[in-house]
Formats: C-alpha cells, structure tokens, sequence
C-alpha cells in the first residue's frame, strides 16, 4: 500500500490525497488507531490542515470539467477496471476491515461484496444517465431532458462500514461526472486509503476523487465550501440532522443517513429455528453496530416464552473474540468509550426494571485477549415500550424483547418509534406479513428477513429521523442525487 503499510503499522501514519497525489499531511494533530480487537497500534491517522482541506477542495474542482466531459461510456470503463481489482483484493480489504473494525472476517467478505456490488451498479453508466425526449411539443419543437452532473461532491463515512458506505457514495457520484472529496472515519480510515489506491490503479484522473482525514472541524469546513455542491453523510441521529440543517444553509444537496430502532415481530406461527438463528445475526452481527441491527423483538402471544429461551440460550454460547480467528462469531465494539456507552445502557435497562436474561458484561465466551473491546451480547426480556433501552439507539450487541398481546398492538409500537429505518416480521400467513407490508412504518422491510438490507440496484430508504433529505444512497435515487436535470426546449 502505497500511503499505509500495514507490516510496519505502528510507525505508519497515513497521507493526504489531493490532485492525484499522495503526500504527507502537515497536519500536527494525530490520532492512533487501534486494532480493536487486541488494542495494538495499527497506525496513526492526521486530521488533515484546513489549507489541505482547501486544496482538496480545488484540485475536484479544477478537475470538474474534464472528467465531466468525459464520455459516459469512457468513465464506465475505468469503473469495470475498478471493480475488477476489488473483486481480486476482496480478501485483503476484508482483512484490513477486521482489523481496524473488529467485526469477523466473514462480516468483512459480506461487507466487501456489498460495496462491490454498488460499483456494478455504477457501471451501468450510460444506461443510468439516459435523459428523455418529445417530438413536436408544439409544430416544430422538440423537447429534452438530460442529466447533468452537480459538480464537486463530499462523503463523510462513519465507522461502522469501512469498505461499503465509501463505495455508497464515489462510484456512483464519479459514474455520473461528478468529483469527489472523502473523508473517512477517523476511527476506520485504513480501508477506504486502499479503496483510492485501487481506484488510481484502475486509472481514475488526478484531483477526480481526494481524500482528507479529520472530525467535525474537516467536516464543517467541506460544508462550507462553496465549491461544494452536494453532502452525503452516514452516522449517528444527531450528526445527521445537524450535517443536514447546517449543509442545507449553505445551499448543498444533501443526504443524510441516520440512527435506527429496528423492530421484529415474531407471530405465533414463525418458524422458531430460522427466526432464531436470524434474530440473533441481525442483533448480535457486526457487534450490533450497524444501523440494520435487530434491536427490537416484539413477540406475539405465547411465541414469546420459547423464543425468549432459545435466543437467550444461543445468545450465552456465542463465540466472541478476535474477527480474524475461524471459530469466532462476535467481535470487539470499535473503541473502550463505546463499550463504556453501551455498559450504560445496560444499566439504564435493569434500572429501569426490565429482566436481564443475558448479560454481556459477564460473557463466558469470550477468548480474546485482555486488551481488547469486548462485550458479550446482552437480551432484555419484559421491556416498556417507553423504557430507554426500547427507545433510543445503542449502536452494541444489546437486544430488548417487547412482549404484545397481537399484531396490531405490535405495528403500534414499531409506528411510535421515531426511526424508521427497518423493521420485519417472522411469520407463515401470507395475511400477517401483507398486513405488516402495508402498514409498518419504516423504509426497508423484511418477511423472514433479518437484516432488510437493499440490494444495490434500489435506495437505502430509511423513514422518519432515520433519514434527513430527499434522495437516498444508491439504485436510481443515488443517480438523481448526484445529477440534475436540464430540460432543452428546440425550434429549428
């Protein structure tokens, strides 16, 4: 890697991006990154320099013209060359992701795949930026709609998805003529560096895709911009509404991807092995820190003993430790600050009387070392609706079940919620599940489902205060985000 080597990790600091170049940041603010799993260093990342910022900004810029004129066609095919290299180093980023995300190197595969499978999408170019046309409106004048892009655009990643939510965002933005500035996790910046490597190598232009490091100020300062046409953001509620409401001031194009309370509904009649076994990867993969995450069970009737009793047994027997070795099922939250987070909720959820059948704080199966994050899944039974732990987002392996009387009792609770990311339910009735479809409140449902996870080809289509804007991450909505129409009125 040519701006991070990982064999000397604990002496690498990562570089800049701008104008087609690597360079090292003159930045003085450093922080580490730790492999969460063992606490050891595995580099160090700048909070890149407002002049670098500015630079990074005017190298997109400059490159605007260029590569918007580029054919179609021709931005396409650096695209194919792209995806070609990730599907040959699927097994290295995965790697790099469970290094410094913790999750396992299965969840890292999956993770990859998703994101490569968006830059397929973004292939598909010239067919995704077709415009439309009219003969004769009126005698002798046509009409036309073309698809233009916007111009400068910036990405601030969040932690949780270090290969696939860059590749949300660049290659359609690049497909559609647009350049790009990204500014990766500060917690998990080492996988979207290979990402740009790879992207060089496939031979994207100089100054079309930079990359800067840094937190709010580097964020606030992309939001600034006025060269900048256009934010997409994914992180937490809070930031996003604020990402939102401060770009939108400033005149952006913006989309913001937030927090989640994602809700379950078990029937009666579910199929108890495969609920089971769904219930506990969405709750517990990925450490729980996804915002597809199962956090909600709301059980029907009395399906809600045995299930109580099987996840909460499953739950104790699950393998948490270090992502990279074969055995294991869970791994490290990202940092000590975010165990000592989650460490609270826990306690909020006793103190608030709900039962804890399963505690992760005093997991049995842990069999990674001392010094890293971990924490053990964690199962509340007989949790309020109005409790705290069954209202707001944990963002950790901690699951809360919500015992109801029917299906209609269950819709109103998952309706109260203000997320409205997912939701899905387990059930053999084709009437309980159409029910469920019509009326459930949030953008991506599932039947049976775990995880109601798009595929590339449609949005990401949170509701509510899971969503702030208009146009969501990829399918066609990302194609309409990154570009506007231009409508041509012709007599001649």
């Amino acid at each position: 890697m040519a701006a991070m080597e990982l064999q000397s990790a604990s002496e690498a600091k990562l570089k800049v991006f701008i104008g087609g170049r690597w360079r090292e940041s003159r930045s003085e603010e450093v922080r580490e990154i730790p492999n969460p799993a063992t606490g050891e260093l595995l580099g160090r990342v700048p909070y890149s320099t407002s002049e670098e910022v500015s630079e990074a900004v005017a190298a997109a810029a400059e490159a605007f013209h260029a590569w918007r004129a580029t054919p179609a066609i021709e931005r396409a095919r650096v695209l194919f060359r792209y995806k070609a290299l990730l599907e040959d180093h699927l097994e290295e980023l995965a790697r790099i992701v469970t290094l410094e995300n913790g999750k396992t190197l299965a969840e890292a595969r999956g993770e990859v795949r998703r994101g490569i499978e968006v830059v397929e999408f973004a292939t598909g170019a010239p067919t995704l930026l077709l415009g439309e046309f009219s003969e004769d409106v009126t005698p002798g004048i046509d009409n036309e709609m073309v698809r233009a892009p916007i111009g400068v655009v910036a990405g601030l990643c969040p932690f949780n998805f270090p290969v696939m939510i860059p590749l949300w965002m660049f290659p359609i933005a690049l497909a559609c003529g647009n350049t790009f500035i990204l500014k990766p996790s500060e917690r998990t910046p080492l996988a979207a560096v290979r990402l740009v490597e790879l992207l060089e190598q496939a031979g994207l232009p100089p100054g079309v895709l930079n990359v800067v490091f840094g937190a709010q100020e580097v964020a606030e300062q992309l939001m600034e911009a006025p060269a900048v046409k256009a934010v997409s953001f994914v992180g937490s509620q809070p930031v996003a509404k604020y990402v939102y409401e401060k770009a939108s001031r400033e005149g952006k194009r913006v989309q913001a991807m937030s927090g989640a309370k994602n809700h379950l509904i078990v029937m009666p009649d579910a199929d108890l092995d495969r609920t089971v076994d769904a219930i506990l990867a969405s709750a517990f993969g990925n450490a729980g820190e996804r915002c597809l995450a199962a956090s909600v069970v709301l059980a029907v009737g009395e399906v809600a003993d045995p299930l109580v009793e099987r996840l909460s047994k499953e739950a104790a027997n699950l393998v948490v430790g270090d992502g990279s070795k074969a055995d294991v099922q869970m791994g490290p939250v990202i940092r000590p600050e975010h165990k000592q987070r989650i460490l609270q909720y826990i306690e909020k959820g006793q103190a608030e009387g709900a039962h804890l059948v399963v505690d992760g704080r005093s997991h049995k199966r842990i069999t990674g070392p001392s010094t890293g994050f971990y924490l053990g899944p964690s199962i509340f039974d007989h949790v309020d609706p109005g409790m705290v732990i069954a209202r707001e987002e944990i963002f950790g392996p901690v699951l809360s079940v919500i015992r109801v009387a029917d299906l209609h009792e269950a819709l109103q609770i998952l309706n109260r919620s203000q997320y409205g990311n997912a939701a899905s339910i387990f059930t053999r009735s084709g009437s309980a599940a159409r029910e469920f479809r019509y009326l459930a409140g949030a953008g991506m449902l599932g039947v049976n489902i775990g995880v109601a996870a798009p595929m590339a080809w449609l949005p990401f289509s949170g509701w509510k205060a899971s969503f702030y804007g208009d146009l969501h991450a990829t399918g066609k909505d990302a194609v309409r985000f990154y570009t506007e129409t231009k409508v041509v009125i012709s007599r001649w």
